[in-house]
Formats: structure tokens, sequence, C-alpha cells
């Protein structure tokens, strides 16, 4: 080798070097976490936490979903029903939707990573925006061996502090909570996502939003109206 050709090899072989961390730290990102199943669940995982609630406290309805945010069924039901549903039911104050954790273990590869990234969120201020931003990039993080990298880009363009959530997500502190979700869908009946809660009755992903707006409608029209302020109901004492 030439005397003058080693200067240009050896500032090669920086850039190689250089290159290939940059590589790796942009393909690894935050390390894989396991989350457990059939974990014990204690009264501090359920008490004050009823869900992901989105529509007004005072909606005469509540619709609960039980989904596992790495569904393709859920993903897609979100992404033909749910702004039907939102528009004709959330929004104009008919229902309040609750969403609730039933990860799908063994047919899924994340399914309490994302539930888990989720309620970090929560903690921030952010889950009904992350639950449908989840949904929508799905095809980009569910399948990957590592969903971390993606889940964090991902919180935080929703403006999540990520080195907060990422400690959150390393103390895998919510467990309890993801199990108890799945407890009470299982204990309901819940056998598959997305599934519905109304009224004491279930409802698969067959159920489509015009069915809903049809069965809240009926469900409203039937329920007792609140008498006037000032006024007794009829054969009041």
């Amino acid at each position: 080798m030439a005397s003058g050709q080693k200067p240009f090899f050896a500032l090669l072989g920086v850039i190689i070097v250089a290159g290939g961390i940059l590589l790796w730290t942009r393909t690894s990102g935050p390390g894989n976490i396991a989350m457990d199943a059939n974990v014990i669940v204690t009264a501090a995982d359920t008490t004050g936490f009823r869900g992901y609630l989105l529509g007004a406290a005072d909606a005469p309805i509540e619709v609960t979903e039980y989904g596992d945010l790495e569904c393709p069924v859920c993903a897609g039901y979100n992404a033909v029903q749910f702004a039907d549903i939102k528009t004709r039911l959330i929004d104009a104050g008919k229902i309040r939707m609750r969403y609730r954790d039933y990860p799908i273990d063994g047919a899924h590869r994340h399914p309490r990573v994302a539930a888990h990234a989720l309620a970090c969120s929560n903690d921030q201020g952010h889950s009904w925006d992350l639950i449908e931003k989840m949904f929508e990039t799905q095809s980009e993080w569910a399948l990957s061996s590592n969903a971390m990298p993606a889940l964090s880009e991902m919180v935080k363009g929703l403006g999540v502090n990520v080195d907060t959530w990422t400690q959150c997500m390393q103390s895998k502190k919510y467990q309890g909570r993801i199990q108890a979700s799945q407890n009470e869908g299982t204990a309901l009946g819940v056998g598959g996502t997305p599934t519905f809660l109304i009224a004491g009755k279930l409802y698969d992903n067959r159920f489509g939003s015009d069915q809903m707006v049809k069965l809240v409608d009926s469900l409203i029209a039937a329920s007792p109206r609140p008498a006037p302020t000032g006024i007794k109901p009829t054969g009041g004492q």
C-alpha cells in the first residue's frame, strides 16, 4: 500500500465505525421490555381507575371497549367505525366511551408493552390520542422484535416527556392494572377483541356504528327522564 493511501484508508475506517455507531443508535433505541402476564393484582392496582374515558361525564350511556392495541381487527374497527361513533355518539353527548385493556397473550408480540405504554402516557395526560395513534401506526411497531423505539418516538410526538415515560415503562408499575383489566373482561365473558359492553350485554366487532347508534338511541328513549327542577314526579310524596 502506498504511503499516500494510508491516511485515506484510516479516514475511511473512522467513517465506517462512526456510521455503524450512528446506525446502531438509531435502530436500537430504548431497550426492549418484557411485561409479565398473570401477575398478582392488588387493591392499589384498581383503586381510583376504571379505564380510559372519553366523552361527557354525564353522558346517559357508558360503552366499554375491551381492546388489544396490537389487534389488527381493533385497528380496522378504529379506522372504519370509530370516527362515526365519535361524531354521532361521543361528541353528541350520548355516550361516554371507556377503554379497557384486554391483551391477547400469545397471539401478539407486544400486547402488554403497548398497554403499559398507554398507562405511562396517561400519567402525562395522553390516553385516547395515543390509543388512536397506536391503532393508526400499528403496522409500524407491532411486528418489530422491539417495539420500544417506535413507541417512544410516538409518545414524544404527542408531547410526552420521554425520559419520565421510559422510567415508568422500566418500572412496570402498571402490570397489575393491566392484569385487572384483562381479568374483568374475562369474568364478563370477553373472548376476543374488540368487544363492547353496553347495558350489560357484550357485542363483538361485527357491531358497527349504525347498530351502536340505534341501540344507544333506544336505550336513551327507554330510560326514565328526570323531572323538571322543582316539580315532583307523578306519585311523589
